[in-house]
């Protein structure tokens, strides 16, 4: 019996990665007929690294809250039991399942709170009831909360520039991510993601509230918060790169990779995965066109010195 050299180890684990990838666009594509479903149990079974491939890719894929519906519905209909077929570990099944539930019901629950929405690479103006304005970006929603003394808006995903008319009587709040934004009559720029929020200033003062004191911020500056953190204490920033999106392009400086693909994915119809935490974290530099997200992938790729795995432009992996 003979050892594979280092080289050939190597191009096999590539190939056997290059199938599971294969198969993994195959069950995004929606509900395979039961010969197909065979032929995945079959190769499954075929080689305990096959399995393993399998599941390192839906590891490095990671994203579970962007990864395909269909995938987890096919994924989950291989699982049923064939003879003399080896199974994916419950684990497996179990995240497959429980990831089909969070894609079914996360964009209903958004749908129904949302009272405007953009959708991907769209972008809309919304006059409010109180004459102020909300510029939506790509991937964006609102929620209305008007009445009596009260102007709240809710931004449940996205990003929006708000331009608030006076009203001395009634301040003007932006909910986003468990902090508030209160204002008076001014325009600011609020982008709300799963880890940072961030609020910019374009015209006169608003005071943002994390988790700590109120901090105020005035035309020119900004301030982020996150999950449980106080709102950091307001900083310099170019008020027109920022709001750039509603002119075509996204200004990043030393940005972190995820938080970069997560605002291009705004504008891309397909999806873009990062393989691990410290790939995600690898910093960005650039200016990028809102209508050429995958141009913007390639120059990102190219810089990090990242390779990506392509299956069609409809699903890419960026990885080391």
């Amino acid at each position: 019996m003979t050892t594979a050299e280092p080289e050939d180890a190597e191009k096999q684990d590539a190939e056997r990665f290059d199938a599971a990838a294969a198969w993994w666009a195959r069950l995004d594509a929606g509900a395979l007929p039961r010969s197909e479903l065979e032929a995945f149990r079959a190769w499954l079974a075929a080689d305990p690294r096959n399995e393993a491939a399998f599941e390192e890719a839906c590891d490095l894929w990671g994203d579970w809250e962007r990864a395909p519906k269909a995938l987890a519905s096919a994924y989950v209909a291989a699982l049923s039991p064939a003879p003399r077929r080896r199974r994916l570990r419950p684990v497996a099944a179990l995240a497959a399942l429980g990831l089909a539930l969070f894609l079914g019901f996360d964009p209903l629950w958004l749908w129904l709170r949302a009272d405007a929405r953009t959708g991907t690479g769209e972008l809309r103006s919304i006059a409010l009831p109180d004459g102020s304005r909300a510029h939506l970006g790509a991937g964006s929603a609102i929620a209305l909360h008007y009445g009596g003394d009260r102007r709240r808006v809710a931004l449940l995903a996205g990003e929006a520039l708000f331009e608030v008319e006076p009203d001395p009587s009634r301040p003007f709040v932006v909910e986003a991510a468990g902090g508030e934004i209160l204002a008076r009559g001014t325009a600011f720029d609020v982008s709300t993601n799963e880890s940072r929020t961030e609020v910019t200033v374009t015209e006169h003062a608003v005071e943002v509230t994390g988790a700590g004191a109120p901090i105020r911020v005035e035309a020119g500056r900004q301030t982020a918060y996150g999950p449980g953190l106080p709102a950091l204490d307001a900083y310099a920033v170019d008020p027109d790169r920022v709001t750039a999106w509603r002119r075509g392009r996204l200004y990043f400086n030393d940005k972190p990779l995820g938080e970069v693909i997560a605002a291009l994915a705004r504008y891309y119809r397909g999806y873009v995965l990062v393989a691990g935490s410290a790939l995600r974290d690898r910093r960005v530099t650039g200016v990028f066109r809102t209508d050429q997200p995958l141009e913007a992938l390639r120059a990102i790729e190219k810089s990090l010195g990242l390779k990506s795995t392509r299956l069609s432009d409809y699903l890419i992996l960026l990885h080391s």
